[in-house]
C-alpha cells in the first residue's frame, strides 16, 4: 500500500479564543490532486498555513511518514513542501528571471534547483517577459510566475491558495490546465479554491469545509453530483451538468 504524501490528523488552529480550524483530517496521496473547497471564512487559508508551519496548530501533520508538527517553515520546505499564498508574494521590483532564481535559493551552490529553461517551456509567456519587472505583469502572469518560482524549489507537494482569485475566466482555465499538468507529471497538489467548478474538474479528491471543519469529502466526480455541493458551490445550472461525465480541463483524468 502506498504511503500518503501528506497526512493531517485532527488539526486545529485558534486565533486567541476563536477556533478557525477544528479537528480537520485529510490525506494527499503521491501524484494526486486534492482540493479543499469552502466559502470565505471557512478556514481554508488557515489550514494551509498550519500545514506549512506558518501558524501553530494542534494535532498531527506528517509528510511521507515523518512528523512535521513541530518543524518550522524552513524545515518543511527542505522536506519538499511548498506553499503559493493567495497574494503570491512576488518581488515586484525584480525581473521575472530573478524571481525564478530566488525560487531555487535553498539549493544555492549545489546546482540542485529547478531549471529556468524548463520553467519557460512550461510557462512560455514568462519567457517573453523574462526581463520585465514582476510588478508590471498581469494577474494571470503573476500567478504563473508564482507557480514557476515555487517549482524552482523542486517541491514534492505543492499547495496553492486560491490561484484563480481575481483572474478572468479564460486565464482561470489556463491556470487550472497547468495545475492539472503538474499533477500528471507527478507533483502532489493540495489546491484551496472558491471556484469549486474549476477545482473539481481537475481534482482527484475533495474536502468541503464549513465553519472550520470538514463537512463533506469524496472523489471529485461524487462531489460534482452531490446535491449539497451543487446547490451551495456550483449553482443551479450545475444540476443538469452533474449527470454528465465531467469535462476535464486536463488530460482526461
Amino acid at each position: 500500500m502506498t504511503r500518503p504524501m501528506l497526512e493531517a490528523e485532527s488539526v486545529s488552529v485558534a486565533y486567541g479564543k476563536v477556533e478557525a480550524v477544528r479537528g480537520i483530517s485529510l490525506t494527499v496521496e503521491p501524484g494526486r490532486l486534492v482540493t479543499v473547497l469552502g466559502a470565505n471564512g471557512a478556514g481554508k487559508t488557515t489550514l494551509l498555513n498550519a500545514l506549512m508551519g506558518v501558524l501553530p496548530a494542534r494535532g498531527a501533520i506528517r509528510f511521507e511518514g515523518r512528523d512535521l508538527t513541530r518543524l518550522p517553515v524552513e524545515a518543511r520546505v527542505a522536506q519538499g513542501l511548498s506553499l503559493i499564498p493567495e497574494r503570491r508574494e512576488l518581488f515586484s521590483t525584480m525581473t521575472v528571471e530573478d524571481n525564478l532564481k530566488l525560487g531555487a535559493f535553498r539549493f544555492r551552490g549545489t546546482g540542485g534547483g529547478g531549471d529556468i529553461g524548463e520553467m519557460y517551456r512550461l510557462f512560455p509567456r514568462l519567457a517573453e517577459r523574462r526581463r520585465q519587472h514582476a510588478g508590471t505583469l498581469s494577474g494571470g502572469e503573476r500567478q504563473m510566475l508564482a507557480m514557476a518560482r515555487a517549482l524552482m524549489g523542486r517541491p514534492r507537494l505543492l499547495m496553492l491558495d486560491e490561484p484563480s482569485l481575481g483572474l478572468a475566466p479564460l486565464i482561470v482555465a489556463e491556470v487550472m490546465r497547468t495545475v492539472a499538468r503538474l499533477r500528471d507529471e507527478g507533483v502532489a497538489i493540495l489546491l484551496v479554491e472558491q471556484n469549486a467548478r474549476a477545482a473539481l474538474q481537475i481534482a482527484d479528491h475533495g474536502y468541503v469545509l464549513d465553519g472550520g471543519t470538514v463537512v463533506l469529502e469524496g472523489d471529485s466526480r461524487t462531489l460534482q453530483t452531490d446535491a449539497r455541493v451543487v446547490e451551495t458551490y456550483l449553482g443551479v445550472l450545475a444540476a443538469d451538468d452533474a449527470a454528465a461525465p465531467p469535462n476535464r480541463v486536463a488530460s482526461g483524468r
